[in-house]
């Protein structure tokens, strides 16, 4: 074995047994609450991916999405077959609409589907797409938020995404990720592409 093997392979063991350490002290088991926000593509991918995992390993799971409109989804496509329960607030971006009397109404309808989501003791996951533009437009009121998240079923995990998340489900939330926008196709005049961005 080499000089540079040698300090290698220490380094490794000593990276080893660090994360065992870490492996061993976290024993606590209860569901997770996951919010992806930022300015950058891939927060909704994300939170899907999530859902597209915990279907492999036989969970059960449901979805809300907000601002999304009724146009083809492919993720919709794929995991209705696979019994994911799906709730869409259909009126599409608020930018189009431009009513925010119609919307919230379409955004409270959806609401209840979600807090009949987060009492069901027989779903693992639950997916609340684009919840964080209900708060911030004031959609959705913050507190039946926290509410419903903190009186779910303890093992149930949930994920929220969207773009600026409030601070009160940030700092509740297990798990926080940022996603950056560092360049984006549409930016460059370039089409949102099936099966790519939706």
């Amino acid at each position: 074995m080499t000089q540079n093997q040698g300090r290698h392979q220490q380094r490794q063991q000593k990276l080893k047994q660090q994360v065992d350490q870490r492996i061993e002290q976290a024993q606590q088991e209860r569901g997770l609450l996951l919010v992806i926000t930022g300015n950058g593509k891939g927060k909704s991918t994300s939170g899907f991916g999530t859902v597209a995992r915990a279907v492999g390993h036989g969970f059960q799971c449901g979805v809300a999405q907000f601002i999304k409109g009724t146009w083809d989804n492919g993720e919709r496509n794929l995991l209705e077959q696979h019994g994911v329960q799906f709730h869409v607030m259909a009126t599409g971006f608020t930018w189009e609409t431009q009513n925010k009397q119609a919307d919230t109404h379409a955004a409270q309808l959806v609401w209840k589907e979600c807090q009949r989501m987060l009492q069901d003791p027989n779903l693992d996951l639950v997916l609340l797409d684009e919840m964080t533009y209900m708060v911030t437009y004031g959609y959705i009121d913050l507190q039946q938020i926290v509410s419903a998240l903190e009186n779910r079923p303890s093992h149930q995990s949930v994920v929220i995404t969207g773009r600026a998340a409030h601070r009160t489900l940030t700092d509740m939330a297990d798990t926080v990720s940022e996603v950056k926008n560092i360049k984006h196709a549409f930016d460059s005049g370039l089409k949102a592409r099936k099966g790519i961005d939706w």
